[in-house]
């Protein structure tokens, strides 16, 4: 199986471009589903404040390093600060709770979850993570579920331009507009629910496309996102589909399939939309 490939953050830190997403994964689950996922050769761990399995996540990566099977610089961990604790002071005592509940020294990414722009305080909330960052207790800093209007209105107020908006991405759901304003930015667009939460993998154009590459409907999906230049967090709970999320950079789907997934567009989306969470 090969690597997955690294891309380079506007800050210079390197950040895998297959990882691993712990969103629903249950807190007794998430240490041994992380350890899979690190034995099958992810080294991009995804998780967040809200998913409640930090320390499950903190165990398994401190479990491998302690082995000696890689050095913790050798991983790439994301965590994310939640709407309840927005501002500047809450986002700062936020990050202290998820530093010991993982037990680690540094954080590669941090991000600021949602932006809920009713409250108004995502702004005053990214400060923290400047400070953080300036402090060196963080790699990068970024964002996740920010719209154009909120990126704007950050990138006014910011010193540091986010490293990454984490964003729903998919077929359906290409965010065009979006990904051209991080292109211009020098922002790395990360895509949760690769595969539209499962959805798109009965989807007729997707399924033929795989028979025809001799690939799963999920590997093609993956495929088409890695080669439009995302970065991709599936999840999974078993090793034989870690490992097949992982295996996406031994082949190349063809101008016209990646012609085809591209005319799936509808603006479906299977979450929320950024605007309407406060």
């Amino acid at each position: 199986m090969d690597p997955a490939p690294k891309l380079t953050l506007n800050n210079g830190v390197l950040m895998d471009q297959a990882g691993y997403g712990t969103y629903k994964v249950p807190a007794q689950d998430a240490a041994p589903l992380v350890n899979a996922a690190l034995s099958l050769g992810y080294r991009h761990i995804d998780t967040a404040a809200l998913y409640g399995n930090e320390e499950g996540v903190g165990q398994a990566v401190r479990n491998f390093t302690e082995a000696g099977h890689v050095v913790r610089e050798d991983l790439f961990v994301t965590s994310k600060v939640w709407n309840t604790d927005h501002g500047y002071d809450a986002a700062l005592r936020a990050f202290e709770t998820s530093m010991q509940k993982l037990g680690f020294d540094y954080l590669d990414l941090y991000l600021i979850h949602w932006p809920c722009p009713d409250r108004g305080l995502f702004v005053e909330t990214y400060k923290a993570l400047e400070k953080l960052y300036s402090e060196g207790r963080i790699r990068a800093i970024g964002v996740s579920n920010f719209n154009r209007e909120h990126l704007e209105e950050l990138l006014d107020a910011a010193s540091v331009v986010p490293a990454v908006n984490q964003v729903e991405l998919h077929p359906w759901l290409p965010q065009r507009d979006l990904r051209s304003f991080h292109e211009a930015n020098g922002i790395r667009t990360v895509a949760w629910s690769p595969l539209g939460r499962g959805a798109l993998l009965e989807d007729p154009v997707v399924r033929e496309i795989a028979g025809s590459v001799g690939r799963s409907p999920a590997q093609v999906l993956l495929r088409w996102h890695v080669q439009a230049g995302h970065t991709v967090i599936p999840k999974a709970s078993s090793e034989e589909r870690m490992a097949e999320n992982l295996d996406i950079f031994s082949f190349v789907l063809e101008p016209a399939h990646v012609a085809a997934l591209d005319g799936m567009d509808s603006g479906r989306r299977t979450g929320s939309n950024p605007s309407e969470v406060n």
